[in-house]
């Protein structure tokens, strides 16, 4: 599982279509946000940089947090 930093996930709603667009990605995945940590744990079969690309396309400067 990986998590991304997510600086500007402020809210639920926010949250919400982060979750949604990486399920679009990957049915499969496993998404947990963490709102006031401003993190999301995904656990995929797509790469980092393809959850990257598609946090990138919501307007979200996001990444991988160690």
């Amino acid at each position: 599982m990986t998590s991304f930093a997510i600086p500007e996930m402020s809210c639920g709603r926010r949250s919400h279509a982060i979750e949604s667009a990486l399920s679009k990605l990957d049915p499969d995945a496993t998404i947990a946000a963490d709102v006031p940590k401003r993190l999301v744990r995904v656990e995929t079969k797509a790469s980092d940089a393809l959850v990257l690309m598609v946090l990138n396309d919501l307007g979200f400067a996001a990444n991988v947090h160690r």
